[in-house]
């Protein structure tokens, strides 16, 4: 069994509120989730406006596919338009 986690450091660009950030976040998480069956949450940057910290994690019973889901959650994240992906970390458990 192999556990990955991909760590995503979000600078987002129009959000000029609190709630303004959870649409966008809440937004992307929802996505994430529904497309790739992963877990996935907001670790970090809390009250921060303009940033937040995602962590999305995968199990699998082969290294090369929970790399693979996860390359494809960070393809994902980097298409969104109302945020830049401005640090992307791949760690295996």
């Amino acid at each position: 069994m192999f556990v990955a986690v991909l760590t995503l450091e979000l600078r987002l660009h129009q959000a000029d509120s609190l709630k303004e950030k959870r649409m966008v976040v809440n937004s992307m998480l929802d996505r994430i989730r529904a497309r790739f069956n992963v877990s996935a949450a907001q670790i970090d940057d809390h009250d921060l406006w303009g940033s937040a910290t995602l962590g999305v994690a995968v199990i699998s019973n082969d290294q090369r596919t929970a790399h693979t889901v996860l390359n494809h959650v960070r393809d994902l994240a980097e298409s969104e338009t109302r945020c830049d992906v401005a640090q992307c970390r791949i760690e295996n458990l």
